[in-house]
């Protein structure tokens, strides 16, 4: 299955997405991820969530090949929505929830990371937007809460990738690790979590939620809105095409 979970007796989720080659997930998938983190926040047993990946990276955005694939624009609304609906997921999952990252880490996989509460990742990640070389638009939102403005919006314009390294320096990467020591590294802080009272852990969540200075959910829709109005001038499909066909995009338009 392209999502597992997992509980341990100490209250400690392991969340694991799995969907080979470069973990895109389709709008079932996208779903399904909103649906566990939801559920897991709501079990009393669960205190900390651990967010990770198998395979070469932590998340490459969604399954363009899908959206191509499909007649008319429901992939794209579902895509959209089902995204809205896991990062909205990871923000207000009722316990923390650490993000692992391992390899790259791209457009849907910087939603989910930037909402996350902890960070760690190995020392091969990387994190990036490639969604204008997509023709679309989406995540800078979750990008924002990375990286400075200055470099967010560098980063949206040109889709180039920060490393683990720099995003550490910033301070929003916790630690950084060898690839082999990611997972036990997460699971060491989810511990150091977890032993506390469940009541105050959960207190927290929703009071540090409650002083963000931005509303995540209302911003990252706001940009959705720019992605449906490329989408309905032809650009964003050319865009799609293009990648899928491995070949230059038009820039022309």
């Amino acid at each position: 299955m392209p999502i597992t979970q997992t509980v341990d007796a100490a209250g400690i989720a392991e969340v694991v997405m799995d969907n080979p080659p470069v973990n895109a997930l389709t709008v079932a998938g996208w779903f399904d991820l909103a649906r566990i983190l939801r559920a897991l926040g709501e079990d009393p047993a669960v205190h900390v969530v651990v967010l990770r990946a198998e395979g070469r990276g932590f998340n490459a955005g969604v399954d363009i090949k899908e959206m191509q694939n499909t007649e008319g624009f429901d992939a794209l609304i579902g895509a959209n929505r089902g995204c809205f609906a896991a990062f909205a997921a990871v923000y207000e999952c009722a316990v923390p929830v650490i993000a692992a990252v391992n390899g790259f880490c791209l457009g849907g996989g910087v939603g989910l990371v930037g909402n996350a509460d902890i960070i760690v990742a190995s020392d091969d990640a990387t994190f990036g937007l490639p969604e204008v070389d997509r023709g679309a638009l989406g995540a800078a939102t979750h990008l924002a809460r990375l990286v400075p403005q200055h470099r967010m919006r560098a980063m949206v314009y040109t889709a180039a990738t920060i490393t683990a390294q720099e995003l550490h320096h910033f301070g929003s990467v916790l630690e950084v690790v060898p690839q082999e020591e990611l997972r036990a590294t997460a699971l060491r802080i989810a511990a150091d979590i977890a032993v506390k009272s469940p009541a105050v852990i959960r207190a927290a969540k929703e009071s540090l939620n409650g002083i963000d200075p931005i509303d995540v959910k209302r911003s990252y829709r706001f940009e959705q809105g720019f992605t449906f109005e490329l989408n309905l001038s032809g650009v964003a499909d050319e865009h799609r095409d293009a990648f899928v066909a491995g070949r230059e995009t038009d820039t022309s338009k």
